[in-house]
């Protein structure tokens, strides 16, 4: 099953969360004291990050007579990872929460806690052959340019996938193919899941180098889900594509196309298109960007809709893309089933291989115009500023600034008749190291 925060999911109180972490960090230890002999390689790794958030129109437009909302949020991962000849484990605990969720008294200090741990990572991965791997268990799934299968690290939670997944890699070509089976628990019968949910993910991704300096990569995704939580059938959208990454002196291109086909979750046939592509060029210390994204949409909604054209980016990043004020994120709704055009020109000056700054200005339109949109496709322009520093190989700070200048078709898609300014800012501290690493040949 997919793990992310804003599923649904049980409750641990921080005093129960920070006892479990002490308890498999003693296990580890006590384990590796007394079978020194046994081990090949243990390491231990920590991430903490915190951001700062003042959202005043994120997600959606600031509207008159409201007030920005301020919080910090926190990520705590610790890792322990194990590799042997043949073997490979990794294990995450992760806490999430907001400074002040939990309720506190001034005599007792804190007693309730609204934030949670979960279990990021759990996976093992076993040698099958010379160049084979399997993996299983509960992993991210990330890659190419995380358009379909991402980690969705802005969120503090991420995403994971429990899965099995088999790797094979030379240096000529990497083949991975991977399938995973959610349910809600060991039921003695039917397969009933909540149709929002992923029910089955299979999927299959194949990268070559043509030349030393292209990239090509195939993906195909069967995405499968439940057609309501009270029956067994499930309707499998497949998508198939091609992305490709082209280096050659100073310039950059890369650019990916994806077609859709199958059933959406209500059983309509589905036929639909994303494509991107961006060139960029590094000169010195500014290297200038240009891209577009586009994703189509629906021109008939309702029963006179025969076809879904409308493209589902699946388990894809949806920050990296389509503006980080993030007002498009799901489709069906975000555009009234339009789909979405990005036509965006960036700036990123680099001071040093440690501090950069980058600007983006987006402009927006719908794909498609439907019963349900405005006639006029325009939705507005987006400007996102961000600042990156790497202080230590271990540290690193970023902040970032975003507004948006809405057209009159944006405001009636959110519905929001009298708005102000929009604008999002955010600052975030990120502490990844190493605390513990032990090698010894066995």
């Amino acid at each position: 099953m997919i793990r992310n925060r804003n599923y649904k999911r049980k409750k641990i109180k921080s005093s129960q969360a920070w006892k479990l972490s002490g308890r498999i960090a003693l296990i580890c230890f006590f384990s590796n004291l007394y079978t020194t002999d046994l081990w090949a390689q243990l390491s231990v790794d920590v991430q903490y990050r915190n951001r700062l958030e003042v959202r005043d129109g994120y997600q959606k437009l600031a509207e008159e007579g409201t007030a920005p909302a301020v919080f910090v949020s926190q990520r705590t991962r610790i890792s322990f990872s194990y590799e042997a000849e043949g073997l490979r484990l990794r294990i995450t605990p992760q806490d999430t929460r907001v400074w002040g969720d939990e309720q506190q008294t001034s005599s007792t200090g804190v007693f309730g806690d609204n934030a949670s741990l979960d279990l990021f990572e759990a996976w093992a991965g076993i040698r099958t052959g010379k160049d084979g791997w399997l993996y299983v268990g509960r992993q991210p799934l990330v890659y190419d340019n995380e358009r379909l299968l991402s980690a969705r690290n802005w969120n503090q939670n991420g995403m994971t996938y429990d899965a099995a997944v088999f790797k094979w890699e030379t240096e000529s070509l990497k083949l991975h193919a991977g399938s995973s089976w959610n349910s809600t628990g060991e039921n003695t019968s039917n397969n009933h899941f909540d149709p929002d949910y992923i029910k089955s993910l299979s999927f299959l991704w194949a990268q070559h180098n043509p030349a030393r300096d292209w990239k090509l990569s195939f993906l195909h995704i069967a995405s499968g889900v439940t057609e309501t939580d009270t029956t067994n059938t499930i309707h499998f959208r497949q998508t198939t594509g091609l992305y490709s990454v082209l280096k050659k002196n100073s310039w950059q291109i890369w650019a990916d196309l994806y077609y859709q086909y199958g059933k959406n979750k209500t059983g309509k046939n589905v036929s639909a298109v994303l494509f991107d592509a961006e060139v960029i060029f590094q000169e010195g210390k500014l290297v200038p960007s240009v891209g577009v994204s586009y994703l189509s949409g629906n021109r008939k909604t309702g029963s006179d809709q025969g076809t879904d054209h409308l493209f589902d980016v699946l388990y894809g990043t949806r920050h990296r893309f389509f503006g980080m004020i993030d007002y498009f994120r799901s489709f069906s709704s975000n555009t009234k089933q339009g789909g979405l055009a990005d036509y965006y020109f960036s700036l990123d000056y680099r001071f040093s291989t440690k501090t950069s700054l980058k600007n983006t200005a987006h402009y927006f339109m719908l794909a498609q115009n439907n019963p349900s949109t405005p006639d006029n496709k325009k939705l507005g322009y987006e400007n996102d500023l961000v600042f990156k520093h790497q202080f230590s190989s271990w540290g690193g700070m970023e902040a970032g600034y975003a507004f948006f200048l809405p057209t009159t078709t944006l405001k009636t898609i959110q519905n929001v008749d009298h708005e102000k300014f929009s604008q999002f800012l955010y600052l975030q501290l990120t502490i990844s190291t190493a605390v513990f690493k032990q090698s010894k040949s066995l």
